[in-house]
């Protein structure tokens, strides 16, 4: 629900901070005090196209609108927002809007900018404004089939057929791709198969490459290294003063000295150590001269591998050691190009799910037949009420040439306002008024089902007047009891229903109209709904009768 509104530097408006209840709020005024401007500007905040410039009070900046709504029972709104980053205060969302003096707008969701078309989702979802001068989202084809799903509790049936077809069209577009491309496929599956074949030849392994260079440089320099480990070996151990035989003579001399002085144990423990260390390396090297050898063969045979491995990288345009990755690669979009051109397959997998989805979609077909007559019939009755004798209200249902995402027909409100004129869509109702009094029956015929929080209601008492007018604001007043309801309203009958009460006036200050909201206590409302009973004078008996409907029309608490 709207928990409040902020408006600051917007047409005459120079600043608002308006707090919202619960319920039914009235909000009367003179002609032109300027209650439609507190409209556009909620509007604005929900994402509605700005008019430029002319929107910003004259002499300022910008405009600058902000709306606050608690969403704590809609989890489907908060999973949104963190899906898109733009979650703030739990339970809560915060729209905002700004447009400057050069008619640039700027959008915010939660203090983070967003783009307008987000705005709109959001604002689409928390408020429905019904008027000449707003959303009017009943008009909409989308909002005509999702409000008789929900009155007809087909919600989740409606989402596996939309779930149906796209997994049907999905195949659809999978086999009419493989047919197109049929003579490219076949192609391309030729090419891969030689790649394939001249490389798996080579019967390369992950890793060989690099093993194969390491063993060609050993054996191309295994002439150097016998010789180098034969030098070491022979300085280490075999020739005159060599280190071993220099190292053993040190030793026996401070073995002689370490009784006169015993640190010279640490320098004996040290040299062991030491010792110890060059027989192991004098073994080890040993050991190396007896596994190496020149093998001019196998030097060769290594040789031409690595140019063979070389020259087919080269064909290829990849390094050697990404052979076997390559031809992973090619095996793997082998297998995938053969699935994709098996037509039989394709075609059967497209007839399956075609076939699913049409089962689902006749299912939700049905049940919208059902629905569309009972909510018809309820509307019609609604109308009645509120001064539209003999208007027909009607849902009709229109097969597609071809099936869609939301089932095979099209949905359509058909409304005749007058007894002899035919039905034609909602959305060419000429009267905003006409249009308000036909949202307002639909929401009382929905009023269990509808999920949209907040409900604002404009120019709904156009062309109306006495016990219909009482009507209506008795029909908005139960209304209040499941919705929040905000109505824009000239007439008496209608104001007295409201839960709470705001008047809308103007002021001249420093030679600036500027628009003014007021809160009306108990005997404000009085005066107000007199004035609007009684005109310019207002007089006693005009005041009696205000508060004596006041009382009447009061909600018990």
């Amino acid at each position: 629900m709207l928990l409040s509104l902020s408006i600051k530097d917007f047409v005459i408006v120079d600043e608002l901070a308006l707090d919202f209840a619960a319920g039914f709020t009235v909000l009367t005024g003179e002609t032109g005090a300027g209650k439609s401007i507190i409209l556009d500007a909620l509007g604005l905040a929900l994402g509605d196209r700005s008019e430029g410039a002319q929107i910003v009070r004259e002499g300022c900046d910008r405009a600058d609108i902000c709306a606050r709504f608690a969403i704590v029972d809609r989890p489907d709104l908060a999973a949104w927002l963190a899906d898109n980053e733009l979650a703030g205060d739990e339970g809560e969302i915060l729209l905002r809007r700004i447009v400057d003096k050069s008619g640039r707008s700027k959008s915010l969701i939660n203090g983070q900018q967003a783009t307008l078309a987000q705005l709109k989702l959001l604002g689409d979802a928390l408020i429905d404004i019904h008027g000449q001068h707003a959303h009017q989202s009943l008009a909409s084809g989308d909002t005509q089939r999702t409000l008789l799903d929900a009155y007809a509790g087909a919600e989740a049936l409606a989402r596996e057929v939309e779930g149906a077809w796209q997994a049907w069209q999905s195949a659809r577009r999978a086999r009419l791709e493989a047919e197109k491309n049929a003579q490219h496929t076949q192609s391309e599956r030729e090419r891969l198969d030689w790649q394939i074949s001249e490389v798996a030849a080579l019967g390369i392994h992950p890793g060989e490459w690099e093993t194969l260079n390491q063993t060609h440089d050993r054996l191309a320099n295994a002439a150097e290294l016998l010789a180098s480990a034969h030098q070491a070996i022979d300085a280490l151990s075999e020739t005159d003063g060599n280190c071993l035989s220099l190292l053993a003579a040190v030793q026996n001399r401070l073995g002689k000295l370490a009784h006169l002085d015993p640190r010279l144990s640490e320098v004996q423990t040290l040299l062991a150590s030491v010792d110890a260390e060059l027989h192991e390396a004098t073994h080890s090297l040993r050991d190396y001269v007896g596994h190496i050898e020149e093998d001019p063969q196998q030097l060769a045979e290594m040789a031409h591998r690595l140019d063979t491995l070389m020259s087919m990288a080269r064909k290829y345009r990849c390094q050697p050691q990404d052979l076997p990755q390559r031809l992973e690669e090619w095996q793997r979009q082998l297998g995938e190009l053969d699935a994709a051109a098996d037509l039989a397959a394709l075609s059967h997998a497209e007839n399956e799910l075609d076939a699913a989805y049409r089962h689902i979609a006749d299912k939700l077909s049905a049940t919208r037949h059902k629905a569309a007559g009972k909510l018809g019939r309820r509307v019609a009755e609604e109308m009645q009420t509120l001064a539209m004798n003999g208007a027909r209200f009607d849902i009709a249902l229109t097969p597609l040439g071809t099936p869609g995402s939301h089932g095979l027909e099209d949905i359509e409100y058909l409304v005749a306002t007058n007894t002899g004129t035919r039905l034609q869509a909602l959305g060419k109702i000429a009267s905003g008024g006409e249009l308000s009094r036909i949202s307002l029956a639909l929401q009382v015929a929905i009023s269990q089902v509808a999920r949209v929080p907040t409900l604002i209601f404009d120019e709904v008492d156009v062309g109306i007047g006495g016990r219909v007018a009482e009507v209506v604001g008795k029909k908005l007043q139960a209304l209040g009891q499941h919705y929040q309801v905000l109505c824009v309203t000239h007439l008496p009958q209608v104001a007295s229903c409201g839960d709470q009460h705001w008047q809308v006036s103007k002021e001249t200050r420093k030679n600036q109209t500027l628009s003014r909201i007021q809160v009306l206590g108990d005997n404000e409302r009085v005066h107000e709904v007199a004035r609007m009973l009684g005109g310019v004078e207002i007089t006693d008996a005009t005041r009696h009768h205000a508060a004596e409907m006041l009382a009447l029309n009061a909600r018990p608490v």
